[in-house]
């Protein structure tokens, strides 16, 4: 059994590691693809889901991997984790984000400290930001139903398949949405369109939790991403 202390360690380390991927890649994408936009998004994309797959494996036997709050707190309104513990996997995951991003700025010398001012605006994106987490909530369910060992791969699959089927590409993640805030690279968002972003992440999160929660009523859970009811 992993303390709490080594649990909220892994949730920190795993999500400053997820961040430095997606904002790291997004640099080298953006440096290597000489002004096409689409080679530099696919470059990012399948860091992103490649990282994802070895993060959630790595970090899921002790923490469960969750590396994002709405994640979190879809266990706890299953009752699978206390509210004490899930608040700290909360504040652990956003002060892991925001070191992942000043990571990514240290490898490729930029300025650690940045604001982004790339606007996603638009009820389209924010649209997207919505299913995007309502699809990651319903895959991690689904594999804790069906086939919990698939659940690094499937997770890794789907956010690498939202990335190009979204309007947003796919943050899922407020952790995520926020500390992308303080990158002024491919991969930054606006401090301006976060709480859009946000409410939408947590609404498509509230409504996988309802209609997943009652087509898998029965579901048992021992996985990777899953709930830490004994932290």
């Amino acid at each position: 059994m992993f303390t709490t202390s080594r649990k909220l360690f892994a949730e920190g380390l795993g999500t400053a590691l997820l961040l430095a991927i997606v904002v790291g890649s997004g640099i080298m994408g953006e440096s290597l693809a000489g002004g096409n936009t689409a080679i530099a998004l696919l470059g990012n994309t399948l860091a992103t889901g490649a990282g994802l797959v070895v993060l959630i494996t790595i970090f899921g036997p002790i923490s469960g991997a969750h590396f994002n709050p709405v994640v979190t707190l879809a266990f706890a309104a299953r009752r699978e984790i206390g509210l004490k513990p899930a608040i700290g996997y909360i504040l652990t995951q956003v002060a892991g984000a925001v070191i992942g991003v000043g990571m990514a700025h240290a490898m490729f010398g930029q300025s650690i400290v940045q604001v982004s001012t790339k606007l996603r605006d638009g009820t389209s994106l924010v649209f997207s930001e919505g299913v995007a987490t309502f699809g990651l909530i319903a895959t991690i369910f689904g594999c804790i139903r069906f086939k919990p060992d698939f659940t690094p791969v499937a997770v890794g699959l789907y956010i690498t398949a939202a990335y190009w089927f979204t309007a947003s590409t796919s943050f899922a993640n407020p952790a995520v949405t926020l500390a992308r805030s303080l990158t002024e690279t491919f991969a930054g968002i606006a401090p301006a369109s976060v709480s859009l972003f946000v409410a939408a992440q947590c609404a498509g999160a509230g409504l996988a939790v309802i209609i997943f929660g009652w087509l898998f009523s029965d579901q048992t859970t021992s996985h990777p991403i899953t709930s830490e009811a004994d932290l």
